[in-house]
């Protein structure tokens, strides 16, 4: 049904259709939770609506919707929420689908001509400027921090399934397996469920001195390191695994130790009220505690928060957020060929690794059973 909510501005309803299993449950208390701090954040700034514009908090806000197309390009949406509805505005060719599939029953849905401006029409929807999402991205990255229940089952799931992609994939691995068949044989399985896979990296032993290596059509080799960073929901997983096919040296098995040495360390200082740049300090001293030099993290970022985006926000030196409970992190300090990532949760009792796979080979370090590399 299309009606008129003001000159020259298309909206559309609900669709009298039955929703699809992947639309939006918005009875509960998720919606509510999170319009509410975001109303908290208009309360706080004297504006009257908020323009959302990220994929990050838009999929946040509502409850995971998709409103992306290419996972290389800019969002098909923009939501701009007032205090009395929620108006999102996408191209015409999209707006059905977002309804059927994606969207909470009660947003209001402003199509554009695909060859229009989301901008003007956005620009009608509010009588006064509304608060732009860049000017307010510290308070939206507090409202999203603390994981609500659903959230964390849904997260939980996610990561689980993504260790059990990993434990499957890597086991069936040999030496000679091409770098591209790993993160083929991954990034099918991340689509089967559900989830789109972001960043998929696989290094054989001649490519092990990158932190980031793209998969080539190298073989593994003796020694290959396997990551994946998966989004269900809006949530992203982050995981990595490593696998040996021909016996440990001990030089490797005391490089193993020590880094996730420094990984225990990063985790006893996350706990709620520490700021992530007093995180970050721990970091520089446990690199030089278990022999990794003083300079180690120069090489390659740290990790931080995690959910919404691969990190929200990347940690460094300047990064004064306050941790809080049910918060979710991906550290993952590295060295000379050893990493060690997985996605945690800070509960009431502590850390509780989300990415658990029980058939991967563990040893326990500081209390938790983290990962070791699988010898086949």
């Amino acid at each position: 049904m299309t009606t008129t909510s003001a000159p020259g501005l298309d909206t559309l309803s609900a669709p009298t259709a039955a929703p699809t299993a992947a639309r939006v449950d918005d009875s509960g208390d998720e919606r509510a939770i999170k319009r509410s701090r975001v109303l908290e954040i208009l309360d706080r700034t004297g504006h009257e609506s908020l323009l959302l514009t990220s994929n990050t908090a838009m999929t946040w806000y509502l409850g995971g919707s998709r409103l992306h197309i290419s996972l290389a390009g800019d969002p098909i949406a923009m939501l701009l929420v007032d205090r009395e509805r929620d108006h999102l505005v996408t191209f015409n060719n999209e707006a059905d689908r977002l309804m059927r599939e994606e969207l909470p029953a009660d947003v209001v849905v402003h199509p554009v001509p695909w060859h229009g401006s989301m901008h003007e029409v956005m620009s009608r929807l509010s009588p006064s400027q509304p608060l732009d999402e860049a000017s307010v991205r510290r308070e939206l990255r507090n409202a999203r921090q603390s994981l609500l229940p659903v959230e964390v089952e849904q997260y939980t799931e996610l990561n689980t399934e993504v260790a059990g992609a990993l434990t499957d994939v890597l086991s069936a691995a040999r030496p000679h397996t091409p770098e591209r068949d790993i993160a083929a044989e991954l990034g099918a399985r991340v689509i089967a469920m559900g989830a789109e896979p972001l960043v998929l990296l696989c290094n054989g032993r001649e490519r092990s001195a990158f932190r980031h290596p793209l998969p080539t059509s190298s073989p593994l080799g003796r020694r290959a390191m396997a990551v994946v960073c998966a989004r269900r929901r809006g949530m992203v997983a982050n995981v990595t695994r490593w696998v040996r096919f021909d016996g440990s040296t001990a030089a490797e098995r005391d490089a193993e130790a020590r880094i996730a040495a420094v990984e225990a360390d990063i985790f006893a200082a996350t706990v709620p009220g520490a700021r992530l740049d007093g995180i970050f300090d721990v970091i520089h001293s446990s690199y030089a505690a278990h022999g990794f030099g003083p300079d180690q993290w120069r090489l390659h970022h740290q990790g931080g928060p995690a959910g919404y985006a691969g990190r929200d926000p990347r940690v460094t030196a300047s990064t004064d957020d306050e941790v809080v409970p049910n918060q979710a992190f991906t550290w993952n300090p590295s060295g000379p060929g050893v990493k060690i990532e997985d996605t945690v949760l800070l509960t009431a009792e502590g850390i509780r690794v989300l990415s658990v796979d029980e058939r991967w080979p563990t040893v326990e370090v500081n209390g938790l059973q983290r990962p070791m590399t699988l010898e086949i």
